[in-house]
């Protein structure tokens, strides 16, 4: 018996029996009430009590290496993790833009569905244990509808998916000033949205377009693989609490930047985080600064080390 080669053989499950409910009615663990928030405080009068010791040492270091950085028109590129945002951190990282201490971001798409949350409905972060349990975990409608739909038109449009939610959210949420992809929008600063299919809630909805989605994330990539090959001779790439993707891209973007432009080193490199991850240790903080530059793994809650960190680069 032939077999059309152009259709699978397996049983595919039908996500439009998918039932989803309002946002309105989810219990959120985070809301806007707690984010970070923004302004002038001196923090280096703090770092400059620290001894030259260990990680002390290092981070006085690194601080003065983003300093640096900026002095010299050499980018920052912030990576970062969904943590991060569910931390309420985003007013600091959307100041950092609006001093021009960063060139770009690069996170997965956790990322982008918390801000998402956040820019519209001031609230994220479902209870996902009880929630899972009766399958209703990633099903809040507005969630899924609208980041697929901004995607898929993200997707006619030729944009990058960071640049697709974000021109979106800058458009039409009621609280944009809060939200990181809007305010890179606002600043044209990239935000490259690195999508691993499955592994995100708006991913089990019949709203999701593979190919949208994958040209997206795709285009995104080669955004930040051209803005690596800028790190070249005194950048910046931090690391802020992303495991797995932002080490695993980083990687890549950086043997693209190197095969393409030749030199992409002596360059600086920071991993925070509140445990040692083998990919970020080794893809961040080691292996890209081998033959040039120096690397850096901070161990601490990502709600205190990384304001601390941001607030004494912006001094």
């Amino acid at each position: 018996m032939k077999r059309n080669a152009t259709v699978s053989k397996y049983k595919e499950i039908d996500l439009k029996k998918i039932k989803t409910y309002p946002i309105d009615q989810r219990y959120s663990k985070v809301n806007i009430n707690a984010f970070a928030k923004k302004g002038k405080v001196k923090v280096n009068d703090f770092f400059n009590c620290l001894p030259d010791i260990l990680a002390a040492k290092d981070l006085k270091e690194l601080i003065l290496a983003c300093k640096k950085a900026r002095e010299n028109h050499k980018p920052i590129i912030i990576g970062l993790g969904a943590h991060i945002i569910k931390c309420g951190l985003a007013p600091l990282l959307i100041e950092m833009m609006e001093e021009d201490f960063v060139s770009a971001f690069v996170c997965n798409g956790a990322v982008a569905i918390h801000d998402y949350e956040i820019a519209n409905f001031g609230k994220t972060s479902e209870d996902v244990s009880s929630a899972l349990s009766d399958g209703s975990f990633g099903m809040a409608e507005e969630t899924v509808k609208g980041i697929n739909e901004a995607i898929n038109k993200g997707f006619k449009e030729s944009l990058g998916l960071g640049e697709a939610i974000g021109k979106e959210l800058y458009t039409k949420a009621k609280y944009k000033d809060l939200s990181l992809l809007a305010s890179a929008y606002k600043w044209e600063i990239p935000v490259c949205v690195q999508v691993a299919i499955g592994t995100d809630i708006i991913h089990q909805s019949p709203y999701a377009d593979g190919k949208a989605i994958g040209d997206c994330s795709m285009r995104d990539f080669r955004i930040f693989a051209e803005k690596v090959s800028e790190l070249n001779r005194g950048g910046v790439f931090l690391n802020l609490g992303s495991a797995v993707i932002v080490p695993e891209v980083f990687l890549k973007a950086l043997t693209v930047a190197r095969n393409i432009y030749g030199e992409v080193q002596n360059f600086t490199t920071a991993v925070f985080d509140f445990n040692v991850h083998y990919r970020a240790k080794v893809n961040v903080a080691e292996r890209p600064v081998e033959n040039g530059g120096k690397g850096y793994y901070f161990i601490g809650q990502n709600e205190i080390m990384v304001p601390l960190l941001l607030k004494a680069i912006m001094e």
